[in-house]
This record gives C-alpha cells, structure tokens and sequence, in this order.
C-alpha cells in the first residue's frame, strides 16, 4: 500500500473550493490543544457549527478500540474523543491501486476525492478510522458506523459524492459557510441509492443512550427546487476532511543566458 498523506490544518477554518464536491474543514473548535493544527472538526449540516449548540463527531466514551461506536456530541476543545486526522491517499483510483476498494466502486467513482478519518485523542495516532462495525462486510441501510482498523478494507474509505473541482484552491472561509457534502462508504455498490454517512432521523445527540451513526441510503428532498447535493438531507451531509490532490508547482524557468559580449571593433 503507497503511504497516505496526512492532511494538516494550515489555519482555523478552511475550505475546498472550485466545484460541487469541495467539503469544507470545519472549524479547530472541537480539537484538544494537543492536537489544534492537525486535528478537524467533522460536523453534519443539521447540527454544524451555524447552530446555536454545534455537535460533531466523536467516539463514544473515549474508547479506542475495534467497534466502538461513533456518536454526535458537543463540540469541546477538552474533549480528545473529537480529535480526528484525515489519511488522504487522493482518488478512488489510487485505493483502488492499493486494494482497499473494488473494481465495481473504482469504475463508478474513479476519479472522487476519497480518505479516512483517523481517531487521534490529543493528537496520537490510534490507527484507528471511521468505518463499519465489527463483523459487517458492506455498508446497508442502518449498518453501525465505529472504529476500524485504518488501511485494511473499503469499510474504512470515504467518498465524496460528486465531481471534484476543476481548481484546488485553499482559501480561508467562515465556518457558517462550510461546503457540505454526502460521503459514501467505500464498501457500497449500490450506485443508483449510495449509501452514505446518516445521523438516525429520529434522534438527537443529547439522547441517552447516545444515539449511534450508521450509513444509509441517500435521501434527498422530493419537491426541492436545489440541485445535488443542496436537496440531500441535512442529517446525510458533512463538512470535514478533503484535500483535492494538488498539482506539483511548475518549475522555475531556468535562467536565460548571459548574451555573449559584442565583439570589439578592430
């Protein structure tokens, strides 16, 4: 498997722009001071930083551990059950390169940003990510979204849901103005109804016992007049980690040469 990138917090609060799937990186808030400049805030539209009491995602007890369950909990920088890194290995092609994803998954959203979302309480590395519950093969309507080993399967991959952008541009933006999107998981190939990351619609983060995320079948808005993603379900939509692979600079020109001295008249 090639090495995944580690994408790093350059400023409080940023965004991807330049097309519909830019997702944007919530703001440091909820990170630990250990982990602030290379921690992100994953948050859900229905309950993000625009509300009045933002929830985002967290592990449930702090437990770092196969199959703990990820939950929705009130951002807190104290908190380390908040803290999560993003491993980026670019495109569904390249974790397709790599054999965490199939060919069906790799044929139908090759060229999609892609990544895992890595639990690191005060900043350590778990080797733990975002994926399915244990003994699950494939994501289906309310399978358990927990901790999973990093690196080993599709259940850990996410997929942004849409076409990357033309440009990739790193630009400073308010955290009211995140860029939301769905984020289907790589083990999914039911193309035509993805199933993506999904807060139960009948919960809330406050509920006891704390109320599981799982995946789900993409819902949008019927009567909407909003194009995708802006009709999905606020509880299907996410901003948090994306890093568009960025072309290397171009290099320098090579300076001209210095012109040869005339020729001194005789």
């Amino acid at each position: 498997m090639s090495i995944k990138n580690r994408v790093l917090v350059a400023a409080a609060t940023m965004t991807m722009v330049g097309g519909a799937t830019a997702v944007g990186l919530a703001s440091a808030q909820a990170s630990t001071p250990s982990c602030d400049g290379a921690c992100l805030t994953i948050s859900s539209e229905q309950y993000g930083p625009s509300t009045a009491a933002p929830f985002v995602l967290d592990v449930l007890r702090q437990g770092e551990k196969v199959g703990q369950p990820i939950i929705l909990f009130r951002a807190s920088n104290s908190d380390p059950a908040e803290d999560f890194t993003v491993l980026d290995n670019g495109y569904v092609s390249t974790y397709y390169a790599d054999g965490l994803v199939s060919a069906l998954v790799d044929s139908e959203y090759a060229n999609n940003e892609a990544y895992e979302i890595e639990y690191a309480p005060y900043g350590v590395d778990s080797g733990l990510c975002v994926g399915l519950g244990l003994g699950i093969t494939a994501a289906s309507n309310g399978t358990p979204v927990a901790l999973a080993s990093c690196g080993v399967s599709s259940k850990t991959v996410w997929i942004v849901d849409g076409t990357l952008p033309a440009t990739n541009t790193l630009t400073p933006t308010p955290a009211t103005s995140l860029i939301y999107n769905p984020l289907i998981n790589g083990s999914d190939t039911n193309f035509s109804d993805p199933y993506v990351l999904h807060y139960p619609g009948n919960a809330y983060p406050t509920d006891m016992p704390r109320v599981q995320l799982n995946t789900y079948s993409l819902q949008e808005y019927a009567a909407s007049s909003s194009t995708f993603p802006a009709n999905v379900f606020q509880n299907e939509m996410w901003a948090g980690p994306v890093s568009v692979p960025v072309p290397p600079p171009s290099p320098s020109p090579s300076p001209s040469p210095s012109p040869s001295p005339s020729p001194s008249a005789s």
